[in-house]
């Protein structure tokens, strides 16, 4: 009875799951562990949390919604199997869990039919088109995948209505979707920005060293979530959007 009830317990609140990982999350990891987006963009600095908190949502996602399928995209499938690894290990934290049934670096598949696949974003989304009702797609270092990628991901989501996209990233420049996304995408986009000042684990003394090696510009980017334009860039972003009257109208 005490079994079924943790079950029970763990099942309707994804902080107590991450307690029972061994995990005390943040209070930002917090609120979104216990209203997981339907869309979100989660601006978070290096070393925040936001892999751990991903992470924690596709085990939870594929442990307690039986048939669940969990897709995980990286700009390099080495990125996308170290995020996979990362869920496996937690798995191992927890007892009473669905047991994995087929467990290989890039896939995982459990006894009650959920399966988390680690995909690869090195060909630009022309690798991993097919796969369709995704329950969670998970796009890491979103910022510097291309934008042929969440082409191919997107349509995974259309035929489950609870279909949920998470991109996570530091920002990489004043151009692609994340970036787009983060300014100028509408309200059904849950925004999530935890800058490194922010987060108790990164002290003040690591922040000046960094600040220190990177200079300013990489360190407002890395750790203050500044969207910066390149240095091999011609003309700022800024100048070249001015240029542009999107409200124009056609004369013929």
């Amino acid at each position: 009875m005490l079994t079924i009830a943790r079950d029970i317990a763990l099942a309707l609140d994804a902080n107590a799951f991450a307690e029972a990982i061994g995990i005390t999350p943040d209070p930002w990891q917090a609120k979104l562990l216990a209203d997981p987006p339907r869309r979100g963009l989660l601006n978070c600095s290096r070393q925040s949390g936001k892999s751990t908190t991903v992470s924690i949502l596709a085990l939870h996602t594929a442990a307690f919604e039986p048939n669940s399928l969990v897709v995980l995209v990286a700009p390099a499938q080495r990125q996308s199997a170290e995020l996979l690894r990362t869920i496996r290990q937690m798995h191992n934290q927890v007892d009473g869990l669905p047991e994995l049934v087929g467990d290989s670096v890039l896939r995982v598949e459990m006894r009650n039919g959920s399966r988390i696949m680690a995909l690869p974003g090195d060909g630009g989304g022309k690798t991993i088109r097919g796969l369709a009702g995704v329950r969670l797609a998970i796009v890491d270092e979103a910022a510097r995948v291309d934008d042929e990628l969440f082409a191919a991901v997107r349509p995974m989501l259309a035929t489950r209505h609870d279909g949920a996209l998470i991109l996570l990233s530091t920002p990489a420049g004043k151009s692609g979707q994340f970036y787009t996304l983060w300014h100028n995408g509408d309200s059904a986009w849950t925004r999530v920005r935890v800058p490194a000042s922010e987060c108790l684990r990164i002290s003040k003394q690591f922040l000046a060293e960094e600040l220190k090696e990177l200079g300013a510009a990489r360190f407002s980017e890395e750790y203050e979530l500044a969207f910066v334009d390149s240095d091999v860039a011609a003309f700022p972003t800024t100048l070249i959007e001015s240029c542009f009257n999107r409200g124009a109208t056609w004369l013929w």
